[in-house]
């Protein structure tokens, strides 16, 4: 007997009793079937990028673990009746055809290792928000498109993950210390103002370079990630991180100017001046939190296009307010594997991305 297909009624009715405040698309569209549904390969390769750390790296889980089904995909599917677009009538996985899965990930400036090179379908132990991410563009477009995740647990936006151009900055910690923090390139971590600094090996942006570059290495071999295909171009970019600046009240205060820097740095990286950028908040942390969590909450929040602070990113930036789609647990924890989080985040991220490519054309 076969899987019920139908949509994520559960999460369309949860999404239209939340607040006024709920950030991120205005309301959730059930997704359809996509199954034979071929790309136009006439037209370039629409790519998107995935960044962040280990919530965008995922670690929803499929199949339920050590005899507990709730919170694994299948569980969610099968049972609970969600995502119906993920199976067909006989209950197998659906296989998309337009859309493929790239994963790749290294440590620093480190070798790339492959982990997905497929058409879109659930395979593995775990899933990431890339799920409800490919369904909803791929849903969206005529063209190919790829999902290319290239990122790595534990990694800071004000220190690994610091992009090209970004300056050294001085903080004063509550014991009344004053750190230097490096800019681009920069090494250690930080260092007392007054004291030499002694190198390490690994500098500020060391995994930026690296994740940037294994994407590139992607997108110049593209035939191989994408059957066919002879051209692309940098649609968007999706950005799920934070957990690592949240520990430090030094990167926290520092994040919403590094969130802008590298959205703007992305998009001179790739030559996309035009792409989309989609970031999600961490789920634990709530509106008018005054934590240091709530401190990368209001910069994710403030980068969004209809906050207004900065104009340039009207109708080309969003952000996804995830409290609302978590199903408990925190970014440290990774939710504790529900899957249903990633689902959630997955598909709020996707649709808030085909929003601003409606918005601005494609």
């Amino acid at each position: 007997m076969g899987i019920a297909t139908g949509t994520n009624l559960a999460l369309a009715v949860a999404l239209a009793l939340l607040p006024p405040t709920f950030v991120f698309a205005e309301d959730v569209k059930p997704l359809p079937g996509s199954e034979g549904k071929r790309a136009d390969m006439s037209k370039p390769v629409q790519v998107y990028i995935l960044l962040g750390q280990s919530n965008m790296l995922g670690f929803g889980k499929i199949s339920p673990t050590k005899g507990k089904a709730e919170g694994s995909l299948t569980h969610a599917v099968k049972e609970k009746k969600l995502y119906g677009y993920l199976v067909d009538a006989e209950g197998h996985w659906t296989e998309r055809k337009d859309v493929r899965n790239v994963r790749v990930m290294g440590s620093g400036l480190g070798a790339m290792k492959v982990f997905h090179n497929e058409w879109m379908t659930i395979n593995g132990g775990n899933i990431g928000p890339e799920i409800g991410i490919g369904h909803h563009v791929g849903n969206f477009n005529e063209a190919p498109t790829m999902i290319l995740k290239s990122c790595i647990g534990n990694r800071a936006l004000g220190w690994d993950l610091l992009p090209p151009g970004s300056e050294s900055f001085e903080f004063t910690d509550a014991k009344g210390v004053t750190w230097i923090h490096p800019g681009y390139k920069g090494t250690p971590e930080r260092w007392e103002k007054g004291t030499e600094p002694k190198k390490i090996n690994w500098y500020a942006g060391m995994q930026y370079d690296g994740d940037i570059a294994r994407a590139k290495m992607v997108l110049a071999d593209l035939d191989k990630y994408y059957p066919g295909a002879t051209e692309y171009e940098v649609a968007g970019f999706f950005w799920w991180q934070g957990d690592r600046d949240s520990r430090s009240a030094a990167l926290s205060g520092r994040y919403e100017k590094n969130l802008v820097h590298l959205i703007k740095q992305l998009r001179k990286d790739f030559n996309a001046p035009n792409a989309k950028f989609v970031c999600a908040t961490l789920g634990q942390t709530k509106k008018g939190s005054t934590d240091i969590g709530g401190t990368i909450l209001d910069a994710m929040l403030a980068v969004d296009g209809k906050s207004g602070k900065y104009p340039e990113f009207k109708g080309n930036v969003a952000t996804v307010y995830s409290h609302p789609l978590s199903q408990g647990g925190s970014s440290a924890g990774h939710y504790g594997g529900n899957a249903e989080t990633y689902m959630n985040v997955g598909e709020a991220m996707g649709e808030a991305m085909v929003n601003l490519l409606q918005a601005g054309g494609s």
